[in-house]
């Protein structure tokens, strides 16, 4: 068969089990399966492709088709136009995270900022992005998951900012020892009984990096209270939270009265 018949059939395939992008997936599966980018592929689609090639192809579509998300089986996404590797034990890195980069950079480079902490780190895409985007800073990246960390140092070297990267196994600010100028955080904010009605792919990600307890709010508790510990004077704790949580979050810090100021960011879709 001609790999253009191969990808046809597989975006219909998917298509049938409501896949959604399943042109993106199927072709995207094929290149990795090739082991070639996008514009060999477009040169090469009138070429026939082994039979072997073949079956290893539609081994991957049945795991898409399964709830695997594309990501696992490649071990790459693209985040703030860096590459990340990321497998089942990490969160895949989203867009709407990049708007909390860049109010954090932008906030670094205001306040000259030296040191960050990136609490929660998992894949590490916020801490290096910071890192790749600032100079003289040190990022310190802190995750309960051992094997997070290590996927995140993986990250770090790939992205060639290991001399500004600290790593640190911690259970939120257990082992933190230091003050930093700002905390950044993108903790486990899915209410625990939410989890179990999300897609099948989102439920394949990592459950510790999801589950924030059952208002969903366990972490921002923690965060809020904690973090003005570890936090220099005038310093700045930035979060990312759920699309529905803005007014919980903004009760909690009412609450608590322990920052003197905040603020809220829309997301890409315009939501808070």
């Amino acid at each position: 068969m001609k790999i253009e018949e191969v990808l046809n059939e597989a975006r219909k395939k998917l298509i049938e089990n409501n896949i959604e992008d399943a042109g993106i997936i199927a072709r995207v599966l094929l290149q990795f399966v090739l082991k070639c980018d996008r514009n060999k592929f477009v040169l090469i689609q009138g070429n026939t492709i082994d039979e072997g090639i073949i079956e290893q192809y539609k081994q991957l579509i049945n795991k898409i088709i399964e709830g695997i998300p594309l990501q696992y089986i490649t071990n790459n996404q693209e985040f703030y136009s860096l590459d990340f590797y990321v497998d089942e034990n990490v969160l895949i890195p989203q867009p709407d995270t990049e708007i909390l980069v860049e109010e954090v950079l932008k906030i670094a480079k205001d306040n000259n900022a030296k040191q960050i902490l990136d609490i929660c780190t998992g894949s590490g895409c916020i801490g290096i992005s910071l890192a790749k985007n600032l100079k003289n800073v040190k990022i310190t990246l802190s995750d309960v998951s051992q094997r997070a960390l290590e996927i995140a140092k993986k990250n770090a070297r790939n992205n060639n900012v290991m001399e500004n990267i600290e790593i640190i196994k911690s259970n939120m600010f257990e082992n933190i020892k230091e003050k930093y100028d700002i905390i950044v955080s993108n903790p486990p904010y899915i209410e625990t009984n939410t989890i179990e009605t999300l897609s099948s792919q989102v439920k394949n990600e990592p459950y510790l990096a999801l589950d924030g307890g059952k208002d969903g709010l366990k972490f921002y508790k923690i965060l809020i209270e904690e973090a003005p510990k570890y936090l220099k004077d005038d310093g700045y704790l930035c979060m990312e939270i759920g699309y529905n949580q803005k007014d919980s979050i903004i009760n909690l810090l009412q609450g608590m009265n322990i920052f003197s100021k905040f603020q809220t960011n829309k997301d890409l879709c315009r939501k808070w």
